[in-house]
C-alpha cells in the first residue's frame, strides 16, 4: 500500500474469471487481505451496495471504475469491459498485474 494524489495505491497479480450466466462479465477478485484493509480503512467511502469508485490500471490502460464487495466471496471484485480486454489482450484464466487506487 502506498499513498498518492489518486488515493490509496494497492498492487497485486491475479486470474481473470468469468460469471456463468450467459453474455457472463469478467473479473478479477482483489485478495482478501487487499479487500479486507480497504473495508477496515476505507468503508465510509462505500456507496449503496458495497460500491467503491476507484482508479485502476493494468498495462497500459489507466479507467475510473468502481468496486463491489461480493458478501458470498468475501472479497471486492473488480469488473473489466470489453474495450479494456481486448485493449490489453487479456482473456479468462489469464494472469493479470493490476494496480487500484481507493
Amino acid at each position: 500500500m502506498s499513498i498518492s494524489f489518486k488515493g490509496i495505491e494497492y498492487r497485486f497479480t491475479v486470474e481473470i474469471w468469468r460469471t456463468e450466466a450467459p453474455g457472463g462479465w469478467h473479473f478479477v477478485s482483489l485478495p482478501t487481505e487487499i479487500s479486507s484493509e480497504i473495508r477496515q480503512t476505507l468503508k465510509l467511502k462505500e456507496q449503496g451496495w458495497g460500491r467503491m469508485n476507484a482508479t485502476v490500471k493494468i498495462g497500459k490502460s489507466e479507467w475510473q471504475t468502481a468496486l463491489w464487495f461480493d458478501t458470498k466471496k468475501n472479497t471486492y471484485l473488480l469488473a473489466l469491459k470489453a474495450e479494456i480486454r481486448k485493449k490489453e489482450n487479456l482473456s479468462i484464466g489469464n494472469k493479470v498485474k493490476v494496480i487500484i487506487w481507493v
